[in-house]
């Protein structure tokens, strides 16, 4: 998945759990350094736990994530990416990647 992004792709910070086993196979298709954090060391993943909180406003932390609807999560996942951010100076995820502006109440779509 992140692929078409590997010149913007230098590092990943993964937790230990066994979803992360190939993680010298992407380590070496992304050439990106790989590091895990230690175990109960949330912080070390700031931004990681910064997000599951917004995407806790939209599922409650006590709902199973199994049988979620791909259309509802990917405009969560927009939603998310358009959302002014006080660590980009207000300005927004998806745009800063991109290296492009967007207007506030820009509606974006990924058709």
């Amino acid at each position: 998945m992140l692929s078409p992004f590997q010149d913007k792709v230098h590092t990943l910070t993964n937790d230990n759990g066994k979803e992360f086993a190939q993680h010298l196979k992407i380590s070496k298709s992304l050439k990106a350094d790989v590091y895990f954090a230690h175990p109960y060391a949330s912080w070390e993943r700031g931004l990681n736990e910064n997000t599951n909180g917004l995407i806790r406003q939209y599922f409650p932390k006590n709902m199973s994530l199994k049988n979620l609807d791909p259309v509802q999560v990917a405009w969560i996942e927009n939603r998310l990416n358009i959302r002014p951010r006080k660590c980009l100076e207000f300005k927004f995820p998806l745009g800063e990647f991109l290296n492009i502006k967007i207007a506030l109440g820009t509606r974006i779509s990924f058709n």
